[in-house]
């Protein structure tokens, strides 16, 4: 009996690295043509994320023979649809999914990578066929400038992580020069509009250039707050600053100069199934 062939695919998070790898697969120059983009919901994705998706990498991958499936987290037993902001913000909820910050600004515990992204991916392979005898290739779009990212976390039994931008010694710069090359505008940063991992730099583009999802974050670190305060817990933050988002983060300002580079390396999202 010949050997069953091993699945490929790309987890697609729909920002640079990985629209660089849907280019390169598009080209032939990455043997993948199937990538998979977990959606954590059209109410928590990036909606700049979503527009992109629609406009342009969609129909780049159709053109290209390269598969891009959509994939939602559907409840087993329910088979009912969940979102990651609706989950953490539908009634009664006690959820802290995301890795909000604590009273000393370190992030605290978090799920959300696990529940829409690594599971509702891993479900997919072992639904294509999937084994641990057999385990998908998942390749994974960190690159050379975030390598730091890389082998963060074991594989599950049913898949092998791979790096190809880190094979191809590719860094996010060169990223944003494939996808122009290709004709392609270079996507937004791929992330949940509320994450806490946002660099300060990005709440305070947010505060400027789209007031509605700011102010929608705001009101979600109350709504968490509110429910500590019925729990008798500390207050939790979406920044590292430890006090609430509209302070954290003034109106009006140009320039923030605590804010350095740093800022994403006290915990961020290092599986790479995110911002990428």
């Amino acid at each position: 009996m010949p050997e069953p062939s091993r699945l490929r695919s790309i987890s697609y998070g729909g920002g640079v690295q990985s629209t660089a790898l849907l280019v390169l697969a598009a080209q032939g120059r990455i043997d993948f043509r199937t990538f998979l983009m977990a959606n954590v919901g059209d109410d928590s994705e990036n909606p700049d994320t979503l527009t992109y998706l629609d406009e342009y990498a969609r129909p780049y991958a159709a053109e290209h023979g390269v598969e891009l499936t959509i994939l939602d987290r559907v409840m087993v037993r329910s088979g009912e649809t969940r979102t990651l902001y609706g989950e953490i913000t539908r009634e009664g909820s006690k959820s802290l999914k995301i890795p909000v910050r604590m009273s000393n600004g370190a992030p605290g515990t978090r799920s959300c990578t696990a529940d829409y992204k690594i599971i509702v991916i891993g479900r997919e392979l072992k639904r294509r066929g999937a084994t641990p005898e057999n385990p998908a290739t998942i390749g994974i779009g960190i690159s050379l400038d975030e390598i730091h990212r890389a082998n963060s976390r074991r594989s599950e039994r049913h898949e092998d992580i791979v790096y190809p931008l880190l094979d191809l010694g590719l860094r996010r710069s060169d990223c944003a020069r494939i996808i122009r090359d290709a004709g392609l505008p270079v996507p937004p940063k791929s992330s949940c509009w509320f994450c806490p991992f946002h660099r300060p730099e990005t709440w305070h583009d947010m505060r400027r250039t789209d007031p509605v999802h700011f102010e929608k974050s705001c009101q979600l670190e109350e709504l968490l707050n509110r429910r500590r305060d019925e729990l008798g817990k500390d207050h939790v933050f979406l920044t590292r600053f430890g006090k609430p988002l509209r302070e954290a983060i003034p109106d009006g300002v140009d320039l923030l100069p605590m804010f350095d580079e740093a800022d994403q390396a006290d915990g961020a999202c290092d599986s790479g199934y995110c911002f990428t």
